[in-house]
């Protein structure tokens, strides 16, 4: 009877060391160190390599968006793709960004600029606030489009988020 309670005893912890001897080169100490230079944890190692790939290349050129209809809904699509992958930002959220970017562009031509700052900033506050970080290129793209400060672009910016507001249903 003793013999069966210590391999009982002793049987549930080797299971248990195994488990973790078995996520130990995978997943453990060593393996998050390679996935905390991109993100933190190991559950979020995975999503800490797509996060790496977003921020690099994915910038959203603001020339192209204004010319070709087809790289904005592309944009669009991409931006959603990333979204659902890594953010868990809700639909509301997205809304009331977008009635913001709308209320920017109906602002008078003479005021349109520094609602477009105010606009970036409350982006920032709301992609840091929810780690909304598939939105980095949103945050990048608006400050492209004030500093050319554009009508055109502040138009294709507006089209841009109401097409990632349509994808996101």
């Amino acid at each position: 009877m003793a013999e069966t309670t210590q391999q009982e005893t002793s049987g549930q912890p080797e299971g248990r060391r195994e488990g973790r001897e078995g996520r130990g080169p995978h997943g453990g100490r060593e393996g998050r160190g390679h996935h905390g230079d991109r993100r933190e944890g190991g559950g979020r190692g995975e999503r800490g390599g797509e996060r790496g790939r977003f921020e690099g290349p994915p910038d959203i050129d603001i020339e192209k968006l204004i010319s070709d209809p087809l790289y904005l809904d592309n944009q669009a699509h991409g931006v959603v793709s990333r979204m659902r992958d890594m953010d868990s930002g809700t639909k509301s959220q997205l809304r009331r960004l977008y009635n913001a970017v709308r209320r920017a562009v109906r602002a008078p031509e003479s005021e349109r600029q520094q609602q477009f700052v105010m606009l970036r900033a409350r982006l920032a506050y709301t992609i840091a606030r929810h780690s909304l970080r598939s939105l980095d290129s949103l945050e990048k793209l608006l400050l492209q489009v004030t500093r050319k400060n554009d009508a055109r672009g502040y138009e294709r910016f507006r089209d841009l988020f109401e097409a990632i507001i349509a994808y996101n249903e």
